[in-house]
Parts: structure tokens; sequence; C-alpha cells
């Protein structure tokens, strides 16, 4: 039997979600496959939608994983969120058919990143919050972001360990706003590259603060250099919201197209 499971974690105390079978590095993906283990009392392994790096937070995570084993979709969701650090919680278990896959079955995904602009630091929230201290111009930076929309070589905004075969992704969405002191950039895809919507951000941010002008963010994705583009953003402002199915998986509302 094949479950795909809704997930939510803080990121902050893990080195990320992929398991990287070292000792002393903590991540998503081997506790909740201990924490499933323990719910079957048999060894279960799990495939995720997207990877995320260490300190990035996931808001629904959809893995799949099969098992022989009986157990209803509550039991799987309560039984596995009892044995999984505070940090980390199943929202839900939906039974689906043995060819859906977590990653490939998936036509988009989304990701939210959230700045505090003020002078001082953050205390409340921190975990979940980058922090700029320059003020920002956010509908510069909305602007600014429309030029990524569509399929393009995102080459500018790719981290060096990459291990993607190309930097072809395709943008459908962007958008940056402000509310009060927080300035939040969302952005949809149908796949992302390393550090891409961090690299994203960061590009944003000096143009934000009117460092860079508006037709900066074109040049970088026309000129395909990361060593021009902006600085990579912190990771504790990021947030996997989630990827996106055909309602033909029967997925809950929250990630279905």
């Amino acid at each position: 039997m094949r479950y795909a499971l809704g997930v939510e974690y803080d990121g902050s105390e893990f080195k990320g979600w992929q398991q990287l079978g070292e000792s002393g590095c903590p991540s998503v993906q081997a506790s909740l496959q201990d924490a499933l283990s323990s719910v079957a009392a048999a060894p279960i392994q799990v495939v995720c939608a997207g990877r995320t790096d260490a300190g990035v937070h996931g808001e629904c995570q959809v893995v799949h994983f099969e098992t022989d084993v009986a157990r209803d979709p509550r039991g799987w969701t309560l039984g596995t969120t009892t044995r999984l650090p505070r940090s980390i919680a199943v929202r839900w278990c939906v039974p689906v058919a043995d060819d859906f896959h977590a990653r490939f079955s998936a036509r988009a995904r989304r990701y939210r990143y959230r700045l505090l602009n003020r002078q001082i630091r953050p205390a409340l929230h921190r975990q979940t919050l980058s922090w700029e201290r320059r003020p920002l111009d956010a509908a510069l930076m909305h602007q600014a972001g429309q030029a990524l929309l569509g399929e393009n070589d995102f080459s500018a905004f790719r981290s060096a360990q990459c291990e993607a075969l190309h930097a072809r992704r395709e943008l459908q969405a962007i958008s940056v706003a402000r509310q009060g002191e927080i300035v939040e950039v969302c952005v949809q895809a149908n796949a992302f590259l390393h550090h891409m919507v961090r690299n994203i951000v960061g590009s944003l941010i000096l143009i934000g603060c009117g460092e860079k002008p508006v037709s900066w963010m074109a040049e970088l994705l026309a000129g395909q250099d990361r060593t021009v583009a902006g600085p990579t953003a912190p990771p504790q402002g990021l947030v996997f919201v989630g990827p996106l199915y055909p309602d033909n998986w029967h997925l809950p509302a929250e990630v279905t197209l």
C-alpha cells in the first residue's frame, strides 16, 4: 500500500531535509522515517516532493511511502506524530495509487520568504524571519521580480553546489508585498534549483534598498552569472509552502491545483 503524508516542520535544529548518513547530522527525513518505522514495526523509507536546506522550514512537505503494514490514515498520522520531535508533525495521511510519486507527480512547488524590515533585529519569531535593517521598497522589488517569469535559464541564481542537470526552470508566479514591518516574497515554479529562492531574494533586497535599479533583475537573468548577482539570503526566513498536484490524486486542497 502506498500513502502520502503532509508534513510540517521547523527546520532550525536540522541539517536539512535529506538524510546524509552522518552521525551528529540530524535531518527531517531521518526523524520521520524513524517514527514511521516505529509505528509500522518495520523499516520505512520516504520520498519527498522537494528537499530543503539546513534551517529552512516546511509548511506542507509531501512525502510518500510504501508498506504492507495495515494501519488506517488516522493511525499513521497520530502514531507517527507522537513519536516525532516537537518540531515535526504529520498533518494528514491519504492512501494513494501505486503510481503516485511525491516528487515526479508534482506540477509546481511554492516557497515563501519573510523579512523583518526595521532597525532592530527580531527577538520573537527569529527562527522563521530573516532581518534587513535598511528600508525596503516592496513595490520596486515586486516590479523587478516580474522579469523572472516564464521558462528561463536561472544560472544567475544557482548555487555552485547545485547538482541539477540544467538550470532551466519555469517560474510561474512571484510577488513581493509589505505587511507592516514584514516584507514577504512568494514564488511558485515547476521546480527550483539549489538556493534559487534565497539567491533571488538576496538580489531583490539590493533593489529594494535602492542599491540597484529595477532593470538589474532582468540583466542578471540574461547574464547567467551567479558571481554578479546578490548574496544568498539567510535560511531562516524561508518556508517550503508545499507542492501542487493534479486533482486526480485526491489529495487535500492545500496541495491540489
